[in-house]
């Protein structure tokens, strides 16, 4: 049984050192916005948070009750990179929700790089359902 053993990676070294290593796949490119102010940027800071966490948006109309609002102030630089996140409104039930909120943001960085304005600030107003999934106001379905 050994044979067969040193045949194989006798054979497996022969094939690694036969074929060229694979370059890694290049980073994708990334987003622009030709936005030519704020409120047109927020929407397309929305829908690249709708496409970064897809699994998280709540389908069809809110219910009358949200669980909590967040409003925030995104400072977005010139390559869309998320410099800063001010909280204009908590919401002093769900803590949680706030933090979630501001991780969410920077982990989805960077947005699109906003460039006809070069940075921008913008605002917008986090939604969140009981079950932690959210709409943004920007492209919200509406309430029930």
């Amino acid at each position: 049984m050994r044979f067969p053993l040193v045949t194989l990676l006798a054979a497996g070294a022969l094939l690694c050192t036969a074929l060229p290593a694979t370059a890694a796949a290049p980073a994708a490119a990334p987003k622009v916005s030709m936005a030519a102010d704020a409120k047109a940027y927020r929407k397309d800071g929305a829908r690249h948070l709708y496409a970064a966490y897809k699994d998280q948006i709540y389908k069809g109309k809110l219910p009358p009750l949200i669980h909590a609002i967040v409003v925030v102030e995104v400072d977005v630089d010139a390559a869309g990179n998320v410099r800063d996140i001010h909280v204009i409104r908590a919401p002093s039930h769900a803590p949680d929700v706030t933090e979630r909120v501001r991780g969410m943001l920077r982990s989805a960085s960077p947005l699109p790089a906003p460039k006809r304005m070069g940075s921008t600030k913008y605002l917008d107003i986090w939604l969140v359902d009981k079950s932690g999934r959210f709409q943004l106001d920007t492209l919200t379905e509406g309430q029930r």
